[in-house]
């Protein structure tokens, strides 16, 4: 009988094929299947699966064109002192080495890799199958849950036994629990309408349901291979999450983890090109039962209603290069930082349109949000991620919506935070020097810098207590631990040690929405 492809199982048919390939060109395939999973192990967490970029830069054939392959080595062997890149010698060896350099210096982005939704469903894995055996209350000491601050610790590596996430009884300064996270642990939810449960996304797109009663993981899901964007409906019912590899997002039930649907995220930006995009910030609102994502590179934020087929309303030429946003009045507007058009724009999500584009200095940045009440008046704080010519926070008044004041600080800035129960806005400086070892104090009432703490390591994500008494502070890449400061007398009260933390997450977000909005703010939601 003559042999076809059809009685030939596609793995034979692979290795037949390999057969017949001369001995170099098998040697050199096989050579760089292993420098491809080299990167996948050690790199692609920060500088993207598809090489093309995350929170890291791209490292690829066009980004590397002309780069020394010599000083390429270096850098993976010593780190970058003042990034999260650590040393990778004697982690790897240096044939290693050499081969993942040319390996770069070949490869081009790649295209953007399918995950399906057949991909997500069949990659969910069940830790706990009868969760009415979980307790019925915490295990350890704590008098209201929303005193947990969740720890997103990346692990000097961004991976291995380092990569957790970390709960932190935020009245007593003690750990709680932890859960491992296998790859850098990224954005931590919290479910608003059920105390016991959060999330948390790592830097590979893994999504862990974790029970806080117990401490434990309960469900899990992949839902891409890289992107932070996470958000948890008011009601707890669903998830999204999003992906800058593939260019999509999915939601979730938020039970289950199965997903419901994807969208591709693509769409006209503002320079009228029809173009495909990354997820930047999902978020879910107490104003509505409704999603809002925003489209990194097409300049829209979409909003997604939370009922059958889960339709889309889309917001066109918000900015140009989205990121991050926050909420105000009741979670029915939406502030959205737009990086290269130094703006961030207001969204109403109930008429959803525009409301007003706001000066906000250079690569604006907004983090979770800072926000607060002063002398009647409702007060947003932005911050600009990287060194510009004019370093400032901005202030605008979001009643009016109206830029305040940008307020002169010591370098580029990145997470502000802020509380009704605290004198001050903090915000980390993150410049590439001993700058980056501090956090400014912005007086809420004079709009000054008033006080800078040398935390130590690389200061940032700064996050308050729910009740606003404690201010916690990353003091990662050397640092390797969290500082804990009065945030009146701003005096040092305790230190956590955990390799390499990043954001921090107070469970009070649940019930204050935005950082500093007081529980009276909410009074505009439904």
């Amino acid at each position: 009988m003559k042999i076809t492809k059809k009685h030939l199982s596609k793995s034979v048919i692979a290795s037949l094929a390999a057969l017949l390939l001369p001995i170099g060109v098998q040697a050199a395939t096989a050579d760089a299947k292993k420098m491809h999973q080299l990167y996948e192990d050690n790199c692609a967490s920060c500088h993207g699966s598809d090489h093309g970029g995350f929170i890291a830069p791209g490292l690829n054939s066009e980004s590397l064109k002309g780069r020394s392959p010599t000083a390429l080595r270096s850098i993976i062997m010593t780190g970058s002192f003042d990034t999260l890149m650590p040393p990778f010698y004697g982690r790897l060896t240096d044939d290693e080495i050499r081969g993942l350099v040319k390996h770069l210096q070949a490869t081009p982005k790649q295209a953007n890799p399918a995950w399906t939704i057949d991909d997500i469903k069949a990659s969910i894995k069940v830790y706990v199958k009868d969760e009415s055996t979980l307790p019925a209350k915490p295990t350890y000491e704590i008098d209201d849950i929303n005193n947990i601050i969740g720890v997103a610790a990346r692990g000097k590596y961004g991976r291995g036994l380092g990569s957790k996430a970390v709960f932190i009884n935020s009245v007593t300064h003690k750990q709680i629990g932890e859960i491992a996270t296998g790859t850098a642990a990224h954005i931590i939810d919290y479910d608003p309408a059920n105390p016991r449960w959060a999330y948390v996304k790592n830097d590979t797109a893994e999504i862990f349901k974790v029970d806080l009663y117990s401490m434990q993981i309960v469900r899990s899901v992949k839902t891409g291979f890289n992107g932070p964007g996470l958000g948890v409906s008011r009601d707890g019912k669903y998830i999204m999450a999003g992906s800058y590899v593939p260019h999509n997002a999915v939601i979730l039930d938020a039970k289950t983890l199965e997903p419901l649907k994807t969208f591709e995220l693509e769409g006209i930006d503002p320079d009228g090109k029809m173009v495909s995009s990354d997820s930047g910030m999902i978020i879910g609102t107490p104003f509505a039962d409704i999603f809002a994502i925003a489209l990194e590179n097409a300049g829209q934020v979409w909003v997604v209603d939370l009922k059958e087929g889960f339709p889309v309303t889309k917001i066109e030429n918000v900015g140009r290069h989205l990121h991050d946003a926050f909420l105000t009045h009741g979670g029915s507007k939406l502030m959205v930082a737009s990086y290269d058009d130094s703006i961030v724009t207001a969204i109403d999500l109930k008429e959803r349109k525009i409301i007003k584009k706001l000066e906000a200095g250079c690569v604006p940045h907004v983090g979770g949000g800072a926000a607060v009440e002063v002398d009647g008046r409702t007060l947003g704080f932005g911050t600009n991620f990287g060194d510009c010519d004019k370093m400032v926070v901005s202030v605008w008044d979001l009643d009016k919506m109206e830029v305040v004041k940008q307020v002169p600080v010591a370098g580029g800035t990145e997470s502000p935070a802020a509380h009704a129960n605290a004198p001050y806005v903090a915000v980390d400086i993150i410049s590439k020097d001993r700058r980056a070892r501090t956090v400014q104090l912005i007086d809420k009432k004079s709009l000054e810098v008033v006080k800078t703490l040398d935390v130590g390591g690389h200061a940032y994500f700064p996050e308050y207590s729910a009740d606003g008494k404690f201010l916690y502070i990353s003091a990662g890449y050397s640092g390797d631990e969290v500082v804990v400061y009065d945030s009146t007398s701003l005096q040092k009260i305790a230190s956590i040690a955990m390799e390499s933390p990043a954001g921090l997450f107070s469970h009070g977000r649940t019930k204050y929405m935005t950082r500093g909005l007081s529980p009276d703010e909410m009074k505009g939601a439904k």
